[in-house]
């Protein structure tokens, strides 16, 4: 018997919450160190001492060095901390922050650019920079099959945020485009997944169960989105209706069951009314009726009851009996 090899899965990053220095604290030294070094040359140009320059030139390449460990924080934003390619932690508190210049201060993605198919490197973190804000992401209609093989238009909004730094910016290559491309395949799988608004006897279907399909799709995207770091806080359909090569068709039957439907219901009210009327005769010895002259009232009845057009009265002036 021979074995397969299975490739382990790998291990998803996770995030770890750190501090760094307060960058007011930081502000006063390395601004001492430019005034040091200020100073430094200064005195070196009047005594002509060399090692008064050399001191000035290193405080100097430190001040201008130091000047890339601040950073700034907005509220539900937070950084990566990268150390030569070793994560070192996410920053999530907000406000003006230093920390090591040796931090990596950007995330490249590699994307095509041009018309000869070369690619270039964009910044779409600058400084490791993540949003823990609330995206909507409004996606476009699309084309898919339902579960009967009608061809339907769907769209969605996804209301989504980033919960783990760590994973979002080292377990998938660009998570606001994953978020993107995978909410898309949810909605279409969700589509052929449903009838339309015609399934079997208490079916959910894409019309008449709503909260049940938005559900649905919440506990899908879910699923796809959590390799990333993304939560989903709210999903739901926004366009919903048949293609435009099918929906003439579609309409007719839309409004031949609608007329059908009301057909019943007035069958139903006019047999309950002729019941009642036939009762209320009888219990008060109104008139007594034959089964001829009753199936005659029934007749006229439900003619009147179901009838499209307003009924006609006709006077008899004789009678039909001898």
């Amino acid at each position: 018997m021979s074995s397969a090899s299975v490739t382990p899965s790998r291990a998803a990053s996770r995030e770890r919450e750190i501090s760094v220095g307060s960058g007011w604290v930081a502000l006063p030294i390395v601004i001492g160190l430019l005034a040091g070094g200020i100073a430094a040359m200064v005195y070196a140009a009047i005594t002509d001492a060399g090692s008064s320059a050399a001191i000035g030139i290193t405080l100097l390449t430190l001040f201008f060095f130091s000047l890339s460990g601040f950073f700034t924080l907005q509220p539900n934003e937070a950084r990566v901390l990268v150390l030569f390619g070793d994560y070192k932690g996410t920053v999530r508190k907000d406000g003006f922050h230093f920390g090591n210049p040796f931090y990596s201060n950007g995330s490249g993605i590699q994307m095509p650019y041009g018309k000869d198919g070369a690619s270039a490197t964009i910044k779409k973190h600058p400084r490791n920079k993540i949003s823990l804000r609330s995206h909507n992401l409004n996606g476009e209609r699309l084309k898919v099959n339902e579960k009967q093989g009608n061809p339907i238009e769907i769209a969605a909004v996804v209301v989504w945020r980033v919960q783990d730094t760590a994973q979002a910016m080292f377990d998938v290559e660009d998570y606001e485009e994953y978020v993107r491309i995978q909410s898309e395949s949810a909605v279409r799988h969700l589509g052929s997944q449903y009838a339309y608004d015609h399934g079997e006897e208490h079916e959910i279907t894409l019309r008449s169960g709503v909260d049940e399909v938005s559900q649905a799709l919440q506990a899908e995207l879910q699923t796809r989105l959590a390799p990333a770091g993304v939560v989903v806080e709210e999903a739901r359909l926004t366009h919903l209706a048949y293609a435009p090569e099918v929906a003439q068709a579609m309409l007719r039957r839309q409004q031949a069951e609608a007329v059908l439907a009301a057909r019943q219901k007035m069958v139903q009210g006019a047999v309950s009314m002729v019941e009642t009327a036939l009762a209320v005769l009888a219990e008060r010895n109104v008139v007594e009726l034959d089964a001829e002259r009753k199936a005659a009232m029934v007749s006229n009845l439900m003619v009147v009851l179901c009838g499209d057009s307003e009924a006609k009265p006709v006077i008899n002036t004789g009678t039909l009996y001898g």
